[in-house]
């Protein structure tokens, strides 16, 4: 297991984030998502899907643990991009993101951050993944805290 940029992804994942701080469209948003450990397929397989649909349709789940929901990020949860002239390369970051008390069930796997170009459409036909994450744990009732990269969750150089 490892992180990496869905191959739909490749080169477009600093232009979805902005689009999501610039409100093009109104209802854009980024959606974090946790994959189950049990049923998880390689990140050879996923690396090739190009809707968050297709990462749940094999036998890939998300989590169902009790407290757990999807994190939806809005302009308002971002900062604006700013290339880093002096090291030649473009971070893209998002903020820590914590779920409340969550209970045992699943174990976890990755996280994945998604481009939904309509938060209010509600269909993960159009959610776009970005980046999958290695974020192995397992719940236990207590809080959990993925810990952005201080450099961000995405870097082209």
């Amino acid at each position: 297991m490892a992180d990496f940029v869905f191959n739909c992804s490749k080169g477009r994942v600093a232009e979805l984030y902005n689009r999501v701080d610039v409100s093009d469209p109104t209802n854009a948003v980024l959606v974090i998502v946790v994959l189950a450990t049990s049923g998880l397929e390689a990140d050879a397989t996923l690396i090739d899907l190009d809707t968050l649909s297709a990462v749940l349709a094999g036998t890939t789940n998300e989590v169902t643990n009790t407290n757990y929901a999807r994190k939806v990020l809005s302009d308002s949860d971002l900062s604006a991009l700013s290339p880093d002239d002096t090291n030649n390369r473009m971070d893209v970051d998002i903020p820590d993101q914590t779920w409340t008390a969550v209970a045992s069930g699943d174990g976890w796997s990755k996280l994945l951050i998604c481009y939904d170009p309509d938060s209010t459409g509600g269909a993960d036909t159009a959610i776009i993944p970005l980046t999958a994450h290695d974020f192995v744990l397992t719940p236990d009732g207590s809080d959990i805290t993925a810990q952005i990269n201080a450099a961000g969750f995405f870097r082209a150089s």
